[in-house]
């Protein structure tokens, strides 16, 4: 996998050989939190559509998915999240299950249903 560092609020994956590489086209930009976030929904929907892409023998290997996002002022945060699937070789009448399989995705679940989080200071 190759995951791509497109802006401070936007990231790409795509099937890439190889060990899994971060990059980025300037050395401006850097990886962060936010990205890793990101990252995170866009590997995860990667992974549930190739699996089913595979079952449904459609041609994975052109999927790109594109994660940005947008942040809220108060408290500062991730306000939105778009996912963007690139899928040249997706035959049309897959479009709508597709939708569906990439919500799927367990961090999809995780961001729609947010877990609830506990701190614990240990000395």
């Amino acid at each position: 996998m190759k995951i791509t560092i497109i802006s401070d609020r936007a990231i790409r994956l795509e099937a890439h050989d190889g060990p899994l590489t971060i990059e980025a086209d300037t050395a401006e930009l850097s990886y962060g939190p936010f990205h890793m976030l990101g990252s995170s929904l866009a590997y995860c929907t990667y992974s549930v559509l190739q699996s089913w892409a595979t079952h449904a023998g459609i041609d994975a290997d052109s999927l790109l998915v594109d994660v940005a996002w947008k942040f809220a002022e108060n408290p500062h945060r991730v306000g939105e999240i778009s996912v963007s699937l690139t899928w040249p070789r997706l035959p049309a009448e897959r479009v709508n299950a597709t939708k569906r399989v990439a919500a799927l995705c367990a961090v999809h679940k995780t961001l729609t249903h947010p877990a609830a989080i506990g701190i614990e200071v240990k000395q």
